[in-house]
């Protein structure tokens, strides 16, 4: 843990990442409905955010985003009601507003009509420590500026991308969220220059007076094991890093797998269970390695403080997803 002088504008960061599994009709064997499954998701978010999220006026401050994947409209309102303690009201259909605050945020849209039809990709953040400065959709597609799906893939797919603005530091963040998909393989790796050229073009445009571009962070299920295309091409581009890569193994939490599928003791789904699912920050040259001491640096910089894996399953064997949560621990440290 880096324990050296943290600067007053600094800003130490958990981003969760998780697949919530869209709510269907018709569960897999061993998968609950949606309204199990979605308290227990609810208290993971609860738990590991109630001490990450704290006031602005504190001298060092903290926070976290949420980033889900597979969330339907439904999903999300249930989600955004219960991270801001509201009652719960029941909706028909997917014209409603999603409540936003007062404490949890949401930015994104569905991916089938750039709305509420369809799987969002949404980023959920703490209205008391961001101010949300620039918000957009891109569909990961020959067509990104408008609903439609890509090459071979099986469904639309989106990148969720945003900036946002430390109200207390004033210091800038590029936040992205995606989920690539699971059948086509070129789909894969043709939106990966996708989401690299996107993020290039939101920091260059929110680059502070002195031409310093924010940081940014990069989180989803990606459809693709370290040793497949999309996840390489993003590791040679030298703008992104996995934050594993940052964390000594022994440091680590948990498991390494973040698919498990609802039975992942058998033979069903075998080819999919593995790490699928990742957080990338950069760019690689403002991110200091886990435990590299005091150094100044002229400009914002990525401590990587952590990173772990959450169990979706406990003894009563209901799993809260067919995926597994990531939990990223980073110091965005000030000039």
């Amino acid at each position: 843990m880096v324990q050296n002088t943290v600067k007053a504008d600094s800003l130490y960061l958990r981003i969760l990442s998780h697949n919530i599994r869209y709510a269907t009709s018709a569960p897999s064997k061993n998968e609950r409905p949606w309204a199990e499954r979605c308290p227990l998701i609810l208290r993971q978010f609860k738990y590991h955010t109630r001490f990450v999220d704290a006031p602005c006026g504190r001298s060092s401050q903290s926070a976290s985003f949420i980033c889900l994947q597979e969330v339907l409209h439904s999903q999300l309102n249930d989600l955004m009601i219960g991270l801001n303690g509201l009652p719960k009201v029941q909706h028909t259909d997917e014209t409603h507003k999603i409540p936003d605050g007062p404490i949890w945020a949401h930015v994104g849209v569905a991916r089938e009509d750039g709305e509420t039809k369809g799987e969002y990709n949404p980023i959920i953040y703490h209205k008391q420590a961001f101010q949300l400065l620039d918000f957009r959709t891109k569909w990961l597609s020959p067509t990104p500026n408008q609903p439609s799906k890509g090459w071979d893939a099986g469904s639309p797919r989106i990148l969720t991308v945003a900036v946002f603005e430390c109200l207390r530091s004033r210091q800038r963040i590029v936040a992205c969220n995606t989920h690539l998909d699971n059948e086509g393989a070129v789909a894969r790796k043709k939106s990966i220059p996708i989401i690299l050229e996107t993020i290039q073009q939101l920091r260059s445009e929110w680059a502070s007076a002195n031409n310093t571009e924010p940081l940014v962070f990069l989180a989803g299920d990606f459809n693709s094991f370290p040793t497949q295309e999309a996840y390489l091409d993003i590791a040679k581009s030298r703008l992104l890093a996995d934050v594993l890569e940052h964390v000594p193994k022994e440091e680590r939490y948990g498991d390494e797998i973040t698919f498990t599928g609802f039975v992942p003791d058998t033979d069903e789904d075998k080819d999919e269970i593995g790490r699928i699912d990742f957080v990338w920050i950069g760019p690689v040259e403002r991110i200091r390695p886990f435990e590299s001491g005091n150094q100044n640096r002229p400009v914002p910089t990525w401590d990587v403080l952590g990173y772990a894996v959450l169990p979706n399953v406990f003894d009563d064997g209901v799993f809260c997803s067919d995926h597994r949560c990531l939990a990223s621990d980073v110091l965005l440290r000030g000039s």
